[in-house]
């Protein structure tokens, strides 16, 4: 198959990526590799996922590159994972979100409308659960009350791949991604930033006294059914499914599983909840095993090993 990912130097994305190669799927990747976080980062996932990645540098909200490369290169499918990242950030830079969630998104759906693209899978978030406090989490439940512009975002992204999965007949596939972790994972987020703050002997912030809970779920096993999503036939136009562990974890407990692998206690500092967190995160994912024949396969603490391990030689170096 022909497949285009954008994202494709994102954690995620790169991932993906390298699988579908490895599957021996021909993979053109996208990515504007901006400075939310370090390029650096994102350059070394690239060269992780090795030369047959076709790759360009360019932002998806460019209407008229992204005609070019729909236009020059006949996509099988689509696998959509580039967006503005962050609740946080998105208090203070709303604009970047709207540019790349909403007109990026809005870009790709028309040109795999124009192009003929047979099946488009794109990156949601259980951040579109939002206030809701029904747990565990699943697919009927409202997703009207988000707690974040990010999160009003991924829900967008799901209503407007309905409305042409409806007008224009292409299969979409929405991920309601849950707290993903591992190697070569987001230095923004709390799995990296606890764990290198941990090795180096740096305080952590720790919020609402560590009592939230988190679905982390381990990015091999989240790029299973990515791929499977990607690479079999539709079952339906329209769907949506939650990918996640089903297992939530007490943050102070995932926190002592860094502290294990790493082999020294965090020095913590304990802070309120933040604008736009929630107090928890639980996927009902069986939808998503039932469709895809899979479910997560890595305990947490083989998940935390690999990430440490990964992580510590690049903090020593």
């Amino acid at each position: 198959m022909n497949i285009l990912v954008t994202g494709a130097a994102g954690f995620i994305g790169a991932a993906v990526s390298k699988r579908l190669i490895e599957m021996g799927h021909k993979v053109v990747g996208v990515d504007n590799l901006n400075d939310y976080y370090d390029p650096r980062l994102k350059r070394e996932r690239l060269n992780y996922v090795g030369p047959d990645l076709e790759f360009f540098c360019f932002d998806i909200a460019d209407r008229a590159v992204m005609e070019q490369l729909f236009g020059s290169h006949h996509f099988d499918v689509v696998i959509n994972l580039a967006a503005q990242a962050g609740v946080r950030y998105s208090l203070q830079n709303p604009y970047a979100y709207a540019q790349s969630n909403l007109i990026g998104f809005l870009n790709i759906l028309e040109c795999c409308r124009n192009n003929g693209v047979g099946h488009l899978v794109y990156a949601s978030s259980s951040s579109v659960y939002g206030l809701n406090e029904e747990v565990p989490f699943r697919e009927e439940h409202k997703t009207d009350s988000p707690a974040s512009l990010y999160a009003a975002t991924k829900k967008s992204n799901e209503l407007m791949a309905h409305a042409y999965t409806h007008l224009y007949g292409f299969p979409s596939t929405g991920l309601r991604f849950f707290t993903v972790y591992g190697p070569w994972g987001r230095p923004d987020m709390a799995p990296y930033l606890f764990a290198e703050a941990i090795i180096q002997g740096r305080p952590i912030k720790v919020f609402n006294n560590g009592r939230m809970k988190r679905d982390f779920t381990y990015v091999d096993d989240v790029v299973e059914i990515v791929v499977r999503a990607a690479t079999t036939e539709p079952t339906r136009p329209f769907r949506v499914f939650n990918v996640g562990n089903s297992q939530p974890v007490v943050l102070g407990d995932f926190i002592a599983e860094i502290e294990r692998a790493a082999g020294r206690e965090a020095i913590k500092e304990y802070h309120p909840m933040q604008p736009g967190d929630v107090t928890m995160t639980f996927a009902d994912s069986s939808a998503a095993f039932a469709e895809f024949g899979f479910r997560p396969q890595t305990p947490l603490s083989v998940g935390i090993d690999r990430t440490v391990s990964w992580l510590l030689p690049r903090l020593l170096s």
